[in-house]
């Protein structure tokens, strides 16, 4: 690969670690309320999240665009906070991939939360357990494999976005120029030799993630409940 392959796909890598980040801390409180709430704001707020599962990424960046733009509310918003305008910098790009790779890491994380068992929470405040000590200790202790999930997916479908990252970021070498586009300008180019390999980098990565995926969750597999405190907590394992 060339010294401008290396550098989108460190890009990328960069990218989806930020992303990452800010999908678990903002999607971890959002899984939980979607997962828990009676509120009848849940099922337009559970579309609104699910949105850039059905809708073209241009379209979700046009709008992500527009919003962004120096007459955008999110616009005016980061002029007014001194950032500037986010379109065509990183900082654009992390928001755009949040809100596009939003329902791979939230729909995990709130299957997993309905999954725990309202008893062992129950007990566990039976024994004067707070809620934050509750939701720290035996919660994401139990919903663990579905964290994972998140992370894991939340940072694959990064790595590999194209259509949002073109409408956002634009092509600029070094600043918003990932792995996807980097292989489309070769493809441009004719240099399918180039294309290939870092095609072949980015097919390797997917099939090792899902494999990672498959593993760490997998009954049994990693990290027992009984080492996070929760049988100590509530008197019995998951």
């Amino acid at each position: 690969m060339t010294p401008d392959d290396w550098a989108a796909l460190a890009l990328s890598l960069r990218l989806a670690a930020a992303t990452t980040m800010i999908l678990l801390l903002a999607g971890v409180p959002l899984a939980w309320w979607l997962a828990r709430t009676r509120s009848r704001l849940r099922a337009p707020i559970a579309a609104f999240v699910a949105l850039p599962l059905v809708l073209p990424p241009t379209v979700l960046g046009f709008y992500l665009l527009l919003a962004m733009g120096p007459s955008g509310p999110i616009g005016r918003i980061t002029q007014a906070c001194g950032l500037g305008l986010l379109p065509f910098t990183f900082s654009g790009l992390v928001a755009a991939s949040v809100v596009y790779s939003l329902p791979f890491a939230v729909q995990p994380l709130e299957n997993a939360f309905a999954g725990v068992d309202p008893k062992l929470l129950e007990a566990a405040a039976t024994l004067r357990s707070g809620p934050w000590d509750r939701f720290f200790r035996v919660v994401l202790p139990l919903a663990r494999r579905g964290v994972i999930a998140a992370a894991v997916l939340g940072f694959a479908h990064t790595v590999g976005e194209f259509g949002i990252v073109l409408m956002i970021g634009g092509n600029i070498l070094g600043a918003t120029r990932v792995a996807s586009l980097q292989i489309y300008n070769h493809v441009e180019a004719l240099e399918y030799s180039q294309a290939n390999g870092l095609s072949g980098a980015l097919l390797a990565f997917s099939f090792c993630a899902l494999v990672a995926l498959s593993t760490l969750t997998a009954p049994g597999s990693r990290w027992p409940a009984s080492r996070s405190g929760v049988s100590g907590r509530t008197g019995r394992s998951s």
